[in-house]
């Protein structure tokens, strides 16, 4: 059977992927995912969530242990500082503030 975690990474990558709608003046557009960011201190379902928007196409972007457990998982992850420019800062207490 599939386990339960599996379920909810896919159900939340679909929905994450499917529901970001842009409002143009009175008419509604979808636009797609093109870059997610991970960054999280329970892992627990976060592999399957990479999984799931790396297979729809999404750039994974990520921190710390959350961006070692993906690569280790297999897939492909840029780190924030990479994409930034700008490092960790406050013994990696801040990743992810950045006006990028």
């Amino acid at each position: 059977g599939e386990r339960a975690s599996d379920a909810h990474g896919r159900a939340a990558a679909a929905a994450m992927a499917t529901s970001h709608a842009a409002i143009e003046g009175s008419r509604e557009s979808l636009r797609k995912v093109t870059r997610a960011l991970l960054s999280v201190s329970d892992k627990t379902g976060v592999v399957e969530l990479g999984q799931c928007l790396a297979g729809l196409g999404v750039e994974l972007l990520s921190t710390g242990g959350t961006a070692k457990l993906l690569r280790e998982a297999g897939l492909t992850v840029k780190d924030v500082a990479d994409h930034t420019g700008s490092p960790e800062m406050l013994d990696g207490r801040v990743k992810t503030l950045h006006p990028k």
